[in-house]
Parts: C-alpha cells; structure tokens; sequence
C-alpha cells in the first residue's frame, strides 16, 4: 500500500531529505539503519534520493529504525512547517521555592531534536533539584547564554565562572548543573541538542 497522498499535510518529496536529515542527526550509516529497521541498505538509498516513495510498511520500519512513530516521521501530526509558542503558552517549570523557574521555549513537535529553555535563577539557587528538566539523554549537548548576572556551571567536576554575555557548550550527558553566586538575579537561555556529542 502506497503512502496517503491527499492527507494535507503529508510531502510526499519531503520524506527522503527527512528519512536522511533524521539518520544524520543520529550518526547512522545507511547500512546501520537498514540493519536497525530491516530495510535494505539500498532501498533507503532510493528513498532519501527520492527515487521511490516507500510503502507504509516500508515507512514505518524506517521510522522505527529512527526511533520515531510513523506520523513523526511523515510529520502528520504537526500542524505544518512553521511552529509558534506565544509568550503565555510556555511550558513553565522548576522549583520556585528552590528560586529555580525554567521556561521551555520551542514547541513539544515529536521527533524534535532540539529544545530551547530560559532559566531565571534567584541568589543562591541552583539548577537540577525537583521538578526540574531530567538529565539528558546519552550523546546530548547544551549551549547555554548567559543573558543577566552571573552563574557557575559545575560539569563533571568542574566549575566555570560565566558572566553576562558569555555562552558555554559541554556534554550535557554528563552531571552537570548551574549555580547563581548572587547578589541578583541570573537568567540563561539554553539549548540542548539530542544526538550530537562530539566522540
């Protein structure tokens, strides 16, 4: 059975740049994801060049080879190519009584491999306690802009001194966390990137 050509939302040309774009991100040869979905090597040639539009069947071994359900990877659950989260519609945690408040900027799209988050951090507080974000998952990397005050960042046993205006990247697998040394209040946007640890 062919994919569904008249959902909406679905591009048929859009699926190989993606099914490649997607194996990349996760440092998969072409013969590491036909062995992890069971599809041949030169099959999923023909579909990342767009020589073939894989069946269902075929599109959902890719997907799960990818780690993603079939709707992510054909995107039919995203309400198109461009995704706005208004300032009120924030997902918003951490630990206010800890002075730790984290706002994730970017939307929950599934398959997403990046997420942006702004964290204010009162005198003396810390990252990393209850209700804040869990460590991430293995190969993962986090930049992080410090956009007021100033913070420490302890990784793997040592400490950075970051003032306003400085920006850091490190392993983000690795115990870590940010402190605010005080007086006032520091705030830091960062990013963290699934999938891209240098080896």
């Amino acid at each position: 059975m062919a994919l569904p050509a008249d959902h909406e939302l679905y591009d048929p040309t859009a699926v190989g740049p993606r099914v490649r774009a997607l194996r990349e991100a996760m440092s998969l040869s072409l013969r590491e994801l036909a062995l992890r979905c069971g599809v041949s090597s030169a099959m999923l040639s023909q579909v990342e060049r767009g020589e073939t539009s894989p069946t269902l069947h075929v599109a959902a071994r890719i997907a799960a080879g990818l780690e993603l359900r079939l709707s992510q990877l054909l995107r039919l659950d995203e309400a198109g190519s461009v995704t706005i989260v208004r300032s009120g519609e924030r997902r918003v945690g951490g630990n206010a009584g800890r002075g730790h408040r984290v706002e994730v900027l970017t939307a929950p799209n599934p398959g997403q491999r990046a997420e942006l988050s702004l964290h204010t951090l009162a005198a003396g507080a810390a990252t990393g306690g209850s209700g804040d974000p869990p460590m991430h998952e293995a190969g993962s990397r986090e930049t992080a802009l410090v956009e007021a005050g100033a913070v420490v960042l302890a990784c793997d046993g040592q400490r950075y001194e970051l003032a306003a205006g400085d920006c850091v990247t490190f392993d983000a697998d690795l115990p870590h966390h940010f402190e605010n040394p005080g007086p006032g209040d520091a705030r830091l946007l960062a990013v963290v990137s699934a999938g891209l640890r240098r080896s």
